[in-house]
C-alpha cells in the first residue's frame, strides 16, 4: 500500500509576532531567505512568506519589501514559494494584494472573512519591547480583521490571469461557507487548497472538538473537491499538526504561527518546526511530500512561470 503525501508548510515570519518576543525571529530579507531555504532543507514543500521592515520588523507589504528575498529563495531551493494576501490587519486590501499581483506566485493565501483579531493576550507573557510600535499593534482591542465579500473578490479578480492558486485561510466555520459561495459562482476552482487556523483570538478555538467540526463541516461542503490542511497558533501548533496528519490533512508550522519548539523553550529556527512536524508525520508511517508533489497535489502551475 501506497504512502499517503503529507505536505508541510511553514510560515517564517508573518505579521503577529514582533522582533521582541524571539531573537530567532527572522526580520531581514537576508533572515527571512535563510529561514526559508533552511524550511525547505527539513522537509517544506512550501513556504509562506510575509516581508518586514529590516530597522525595526514592522509588517511590510511593499513589493519592494518581498523582491529582496524571492528570486534567492527561488535559486537556492525548489519549495513553492506562497505570498500573503492577508499582510497585516492593519492595511488595506490594495495593500495586501500588491506583491501577490505583481510577483505572481504559485500560491498565495486568502483570508475568507472578516473577524475581531486579538493579539493583546501576549502582553500577559512579553511585557519589554525594543521598539515602540509593537506594544501600541499588540494592545489594540479594537482591530477587525476586514475580509469582505467584496475584498475576497478584489484579490480573486486582481491575481485571476495569473494562475495563482489560493491557500485559503478558515479562522471559523462561515469561512468555510463563504468558500464555498466563491466555488459555486466559478470564481474559485478546485483542488480548493484549505487551511483552517485554530486558536487564534477572534477565530474557532483549538480543542480536538473544533479541529473535528471544521473537517466536518468541509468534508460536507467540498467533499473531494479540496486538499485539507492545519495551522494551530501557539503552544496547539504541533498537538494539532499530529492530528490533522492522522485524519487526512496537511499541515503548516513556523514562526509566524507558534515561536515555541516545547513548553517554555523558544524554538532555534523555522527548520527546527519543521523537522518536529515531519518526526511526527513519519511516525505515523506516512510520507512528506516534495515541493514537485505538493504542485501535482494541488495543481500548480510551476516555479517556472512565476513573476520573479
Amino acid at each position: 500500500m501506497a504512502k499517503r503525501n503529507v505536505i508541510i508548510t511553514c510560515a517564517v515570519t508573518g505579521a503577529i509576532h514582533t522582533p521582541s518576543m524571539s531573537p530567532h525571529l527572522p526580520v531581514t530579507a537576508e533572515q527571512i531567505a535563510d529561514a526559508a531555504v533552511g524550511a525547505a532543507e527539513a522537509g517544506a514543500a512550501i513556504v509562506h512568506l510575509h516581508a518586514r521592515n529590516p530597522v525595526d520588523g514592522r509588517p511590510d507589504q511593499s513589493p519592494e519589501g518581498f523582491s529582496p528575498f524571492l528570486q534567492v529563495i527561488k535559486q537556492r531551493c525548489g519549495a513553492v514559494i506562497n505570498i500573503t494576501t492577508g499582510g497585516a490587519p492593519t492595511m488595506t486590501i490594495e495593500q495586501r494584494v500588491k506583491p501577490a499581483a505583481t510577483f505572481r506566485p504559485e500560491v498565495a493565501s486568502l483570508n475568507m472573512g472578516s473577524m475581531n483579531f486579538g493579539l493583546f493576550g501576549m502582553l500577559n507573557r512579553f511585557k519589554e519591547f525594543q521598539h515602540p510600535w509593537e506594544k501600541e499593534y499588540l494592545s489594540d482591542k479594537g482591530i477587525i480583521f476586514r475580509n469582505s465579500f467584496a475584498d475576497i473578490e478584489y484579490i480573486l479578480t486582481k491575481c485571476a490571469e495569473n494562475d495563482t492558486r489560493f491557500e485559503f485561510e478558515c479562522y471559523d466555520t462561515a469561512h468555510l461557507y463563504n468558500l464555498k459561495y466563491f466555488l459555486d459562482q466559478g470564481i474559485v476552482k478546485a483542488p480548493l487548497f484549505i487551511q483552517t487556523v485554530f486558536g487564534l483570538q477572534g477565530g474557532i478555538g483549538a480543542h480536538p472538538d473544533d479541529v473535528m467540526h471544521m473537517k466536518r463541516t468541509a468534508d460536507r461542503l467540498f467533499g473531494d473537491q479540496y486538499q485539507w490542511s492545519v495551522l494551530g497558533a501557539g503552544r496547539n501548533q504541533l498537538p494539532i499538526a499530529a492530528m490533522a496528519a492522522a485524519m487526512g490533512g496537511h499541515v503548516r508550522v513556523g514562526l509566524e504561527d507558534s515561536l515555541w519548539a516545547g513548553p517554555g523553550r523558544l524554538a532555534a529556527s523555522n527548520a527546527e518546526q519543521v523537522r518536529l512536524a515531519r518526526q511526527i508525520i513519519e511516525g505515523l508511517g506516512l510520507k512528506i511530500a516534495s515541493p514537485d508533489e505538493a504542485r501535482e497535489i494541488l495543481a500548480l502551475k510551476g516555479a517556472d512561470k512565476v513573476g520573479f
